[in-house]
C-alpha cells in the first residue's frame, strides 16, 4: 500500500489525511452511542475481583488474540456464550476461548480470551499436512494431524518460505530424535467407605470427606512400522496424586441386646428399623458362600471374623433381610454389630424384620 501511494498517489494521500483530522474533530462533537457507553475500559483503581452474585452487572473484557481487540463491557450475561453473542463475536468451528463457551461469569473483572484458528503446515520427516488450529501446544497440534510426538522428540517453529504462495505462514517441523517414548495421564478412581453413626437418624446419610480422584501416569514405548503404531509397551508407571477416600455416615440405632450365638438358634430382642419405628425383631443365621451377592454393593470379596461371622471389606456383618423393608446395602444394627444388607431369602415373607446373619458357624470351612 506504501508503494502505491509512494509512486502515484501522494496528493491524494494527503487529502486523506486532512479529511481524516477534520472527521475526527467532528466526532469529538458528537454525542456518543449507546454502543459506546456500553462499553467502557476498566479503571485501573478500582477492584472488580471479588465474586458477585449470579444476575448481577459485571466488567468483562473479551481479548481476541489474533487482531489484540479488548472490549470490556459492563453485562449481567451468565456465560461466556453469552457475552460472546450480545458482542455479535462469531467463532468458526475451530477457534476456541478460555475459559470454555459454557463457563459461568461468576466473578468481576472476568477476562475471556478468543483464540483464532489459523491454518500451519506441519511435517514430518516426508509426511507433509495442512491443520486450522486455534491451539499453540505442539502435541495437539500434531495430534489434530495424526500425529504423536513422543518423549525426547523436538518441534521446530519457523516461517514459511512460500508464503506468499499458500497464504500460509507458520512451519512446524517435527524432528524425530529416536525417542518413542509417550507418557499418559490416567485418573485413580476413589473409593468409598461407609462409618456407621449413632448419633444421625437410622438410615440417614451424610457426607462426611469429599472424594477425590487421583492421577497417575503411565510411560510407553511405541514400535512403529512405516510410521504406523503396531505395538505399545508399558515401561514405566508412577502416582502423581493420591486418591482421597469418601467418607459417609449412616445413622445406626445402637442396641442393646444379647449377642446371636450359634446355640442360640434365634435371637429376640426389640429395636427399631429403617423407620424409626420400634420391632420385635429376630436374628437367625446361616452359612453358605457370599461370593455371589457382594456384587450387588460393590464389592467383590468378604472374610469371616474371629467369631465367625461373615463381613464385608468395610467391616459390615453380611445380612439377609426383607428387601421390601431393607433394601439391599441398606445399613442395620444387629445384637453382633452393623450389617449391610446384601441377600435376602424365604423367611423373609413370613417376619420382615427378621435379620439372617451369614456366618461360618456350620460348616467352619472359612468361606
Amino acid at each position: 500500500m506504501l508503494n502505491y501511494f509512494n509512486r502515484n498517489k501522494l496528493p491524494l494521500f494527503a487529502g486523506l489525511v486532512s479529511a481524516a483530522v477534520v472527521f475526527g474533530a467532528l466526532l469529538i462533537a458528537v454525542p456518543r452511542t449507546f454502543a459506546e457507553t456500553e462499553i467502557a475500559e476498566t479503571s485501573e483503581e478500582e477492584d472488580f475481583s471479588e465474586e458477585i452474585p449470579e444476575g448481577s452487572l459485571k466488567f468483562v473484557t473479551v481479548f481476541d488474540t489474533n487482531s489484540n481487540e479488548k472490549i470490556t463491557i459492563k453485562t449481567d450475561a451468565s456465560t461466556v456464550a453469552e457475552v460472546l453473542d450480545r458482542l455479535k463475536i462469531s467463532l468458526d468451528s475451530a477457534d476456541s476461548t478460555d475459559p470454555s463457551l459454557d463457563s459461568t461469569i461468576n466473578a468481576n473483572n472476568f477476562f475471556i480470551n478468543i483464540y483464532r484458528s489459523r491454518p500451519v503446515i506441519i511435517l514430518d520427516g516426508n509426511l507433509s499436512r495442512i491443520v486450522s488450529t486455534s491451539s499453540y501446544d505442539k502435541k495437539s497440534i500434531f495430534a489434530a494431524a495424526g500425529l504423536t510426538v513422543y518423549d525426547g522428540d523436538e518441534v521446530e517453529i519457523s516461517p514459511n518460505p512460500n508464503f506468499l504462495e499458500t497464504g500460509i505462514s507458520t512451519v512446524y517441523k517435527l524432528i524425530r530424535n529416536g525417542g518413542h517414548k509417550i507418557t499418559l495421564e490416567e485418573e485413580i478412581p476413589f473409593s468409598e467407605k461407609e462409618e456407621k453413626d449413632y448419633n444421625l437418624e437410622t438410615g440417614k446419610t451424610e457426607v462426611r470427606q469429599l472424594g477425590e480422584v487421583g492421577k497417575k501416569e503411565k510411560i510407553y514405548e511405541v514400535f512403529y512400522v512405516n510410521g504406523e503404531e503396531v505395538e505399545r509397551k508399558l515401561v514405566e508407571e508412577k502416582i502423581v496424586r493420591e486418591p482421597v477416600m469418601r467418607i459417609v455416615a449412616v445413622g445406626a440405632p445402637k442396641i442393646s441386646a444379647t449377642p446371636l450365638t450359634a446355640g442360640m438358634g434365634r435371637n429376640r430382642y426389640t429395636s427399631t428399623n429403617l423407620s424409626g419405628a420400634t420391632v420385635e425383631r429376630q436374628e437367625t443365621y446361616y452359612d453358605l458362600p457370599m461370593s455371589g451377592v457382594m456384587g450387588f454393593c460393590g464389592k467383590s470379596s468378604y472374610s469371616v471374623r474371629e467369631d465367625g461371622v461373615k463381613v464385608d471389606d468395610d467391616g459390615f456383618i453380611i445380612i439377609a433381610a426383607n428387601l421390601s423393608r431393607y433394601p439391599r446395602c441398606s445399613v442395620v444394627e444387629t445384637s453382633l454389630g452393623a450389617g449391610k444388607v446384601y441377600d435376602t431369602g424365604g423367611f423373609a415373607a413370613g417376619n420382615p424384620e427378621q435379620f439372617d446373619i451369614a456366618t461360618d458357624w456350620t460348616n467352619h470351612d472359612g468361606r
